[in-house]
């Protein structure tokens, strides 16, 4: 593995005499220092979104979109584009189309739930994306891609693409805060002030789905269904306060990264499920302690 050569160092510089701080040790190393801050600024807008997702009642269409973003990517990788813009493109066009599907199925009949079509999204992506690497030659290890990313092998470039495009997608949010917050919080609300409902849910989900396909590429669907949905159900397990609840899930978001990128690192394990292990794992506990603490009271 990527890592096997560091742990490998690390291991023998631990097993030294005077070594203080094992986690410093970790992050002087420039590939952990590049898959903490791409793992901190996925956590940052996932976090947002995520509160959103939750907000509205769709909890599984992170994980739709991101499998869409995906097999937009094998479709690229089968017609022979390499990694490139072209590749992103096709991800993203794939992602558009998942994106205007669900923002479409809210409104058309009410006996068939939203959740219902997607789940039928995400199944029938993964499907045809297993489909189509059953035989090309390192079919098995895109699957794993796929689900899992590689965060420790993010390169300078990436990082900075990724920062750029999350903080234009960010100020798009925070320019029509109020109304992305109305609709995902209170839609009886929205609708009486008139906000077509229709049209701010294809914007959400296209930006939405921009954020996906770049995140997918990088952390794997998996990691990206994580950090939409675990930070904000942390949050929202100790407080209802809109405010708190942003506030506590991208708190929930940066510490999970940052233990799991190290843990991953320092005992050569996947980043992408060490992150997932640690969000997790700050889930349970944050449950426990809310649990005993209405106990208590």
């Amino acid at each position: 593995m990527i890592t096997s050569a560091f742990s490998t160092s690390y291991s023998t510089c631990c097993a030294k005499p005077g070594v203080i701080n094992p986690v410093l040790e970790i992050l002087s190393y420039s590939f952990v220092k590049l898959g903490v801050l791409c793992a901190l600024i996925l956590a940052g807008i996932h976090a947002y979104l995520g509160f959103h997702v939750v907000s509205r009642g769709v909890i599984f269409v992170d994980l739709s979109l991101a499998q869409v973003s995906a097999l937009g990517a094998v479709v690229a990788m089968v017609l022979g584009f390499e990694e490139g813009p072209v590749r992103y493109l096709i991800s993203l066009a794939f992602t558009f189309f998942g994106a205007m599907v669900i923002t479409i199925a809210r409104t058309r009949d009410e006996r068939v739930p939203q959740e219902a079509f997607i789940g039928i999204v995400y199944a029938g992506s993964a499907a045809l994306a297993v489909l189509l690497l059953a035989h090309q030659p390192h079919g098995k290890e895109e699957i794993d891609h796929m689900l899992t990313g590689s965060l420790l092998t993010v390169t300078p470039g990436e990082l900075v693409k990724i920062a750029v495009l999350y903080a234009i997608v960010g100020l798009f949010h925070y320019a029509y805060r109020t109304r992305f917050m109305l609709i995902s919080t209170d839609r009886e609300e929205a609708v009486r002030r008139g906000y077509n409902l229709l049209g701010w849910d294809f914007l959400f989900y296209t930006s939405f789905a921009v954020v996906v396909t770049s995140s997918v590429a990088i952390a794997g669907v998996l990691l990206v269904f994580s950090l939409l949905v675990i930070p904000p159900v942390t949050a929202l397990l100790l407080t209802r306060n809109a405010g708190r609840r942003l506030a506590l899930g991208w708190g929930t978001g940066l510490l999970g990264s940052v233990v799991g990128i190290v843990g991953s690192a320092g005992m050569d394990l996947p980043a992408g499920p060490s992150v997932m292990t640690a969000l997790v794992l700050i889930l349970i506990g944050t449950s426990i302690a809310a649990a005993l603490l209405r106990n208590r009271s």
